[in-house]
């Protein structure tokens, strides 16, 4: 079937040259129309993300936060992860640090410590006031509408 477009018989003499030449066109224009088709699936991908963050930005996160699997296969025995991090952090390790700590100490000596920042309940209540609404969420998972809305969470979180 890969030869019936082409003038090429089984019965010429250089039949194997041909045909690994054949076979190499064949391998190349598949791999080309690989690439095409992630090309257009990439741009494709791209085009419906942008159009939905114009459209519905909360839709739009809500389909990057999905989950995606990238190893399907069983994960590591829970006894021989324990095994290795016990190993590993139970042996005493002493650590030569050489002359260029004692440089990086000298040069961090007259440097005078930052105050200790106190952050209020108003505080919090200021920087969830000006916080639009429903935005994509932290990583808390919590929207800026329901920390506007639950001042009693405003102590808790300050």
């Amino acid at each position: 079937m890969a030869f019936t477009s082409t003038n090429i018989s089984l019965s010429q003499p250089d039949i194997t040259q041909k045909l690994t030449e054949r076979i190499d066109d064949l391998k190349q224009k598949i791999a080309a129309w690989g690439k095409r088709i992630r090309r257009f699936s990439e741009r494709s991908r791209r085009f419906n993300q942008n159009r939905l963050f114009q459209s519905d930005q909360k839709r739009l996160y809500k389909s990057l936060e999905r989950l995606e699997v990238c190893g399907a296969g069983p994960g590591p025995d829970q006894a021989d992860t324990i095994a290795f991090w016990r190993g590993l952090w139970s042996e005493p390790v002493n650590h030569n640090e050489g002359p260029c700590m004692e440089v990086v100490a000298s040069q961090s000596a007259s440097v005078t410590p930052m105050d200790p920042v106190t952050v209020t309940p108003e505080d919090v209540a200021e920087a969830v006031r000006r916080a639009p609404n429903w935005k994509s969420p932290g990583l808390d998972g919590l929207h800026h509408y329901w920390l506007k809305g639950f001042v009693v969470c405003h102590v808790v979180l300050a």
